[in-house]
């Protein structure tokens, strides 16, 4: 795989742990209000879901690590798969969330799938 397709998976790896910190640790605070533009009250109700939902993008994130770790054929596959979960959530975010999840989380996945399929 090419340097250029190994730093678009780390990035957007890296990316996902950032959201798996917005999403478990800061989603009442500030800063992950700020994120996602919600109120107190509303991140307070919708704290559990939002934890749920920062596990999988650890998960997601942890997929393309071990991707990388991987490295040669299996690995292209393991970044494939993870990168395709990923792009598939974020058009179906962006279709029923916002349309900013299409371009924070799935235009950044659909460019990682093609510098790995080019790689």
């Amino acid at each position: 795989m090419s340097i250029l397709a190994s730093i678009a998976v780390t990035i957007i790896a890296l990316m996902h742990v950032w959201f798996l910190i917005l999403e478990m640790a800061l989603w009442d605070k500030p800063t992950g209000r700020r994120a996602f533009g919600t109120t107190a009250e509303y991140a307070a109700q919708t704290k559990v879901l939002a934890a749920n939902q920062g596990l999988y993008n650890g998960f997601l994130a942890a997929g393309l690590f071990w991707g990388l770790i991987l490295g040669g054929a299996e690995g292209t596959h393991v970044k494939l798969f993870f990168l395709s979960c990923i792009l598939v959530a974020g058009i179906y975010g962006g279709l029923t969330a916002t349309r900013k999840v299409l371009w924070i989380q799935g235009l950044p996945a659909a460019i990682g799938i093609a510098l790995v399929l080019a790689g």
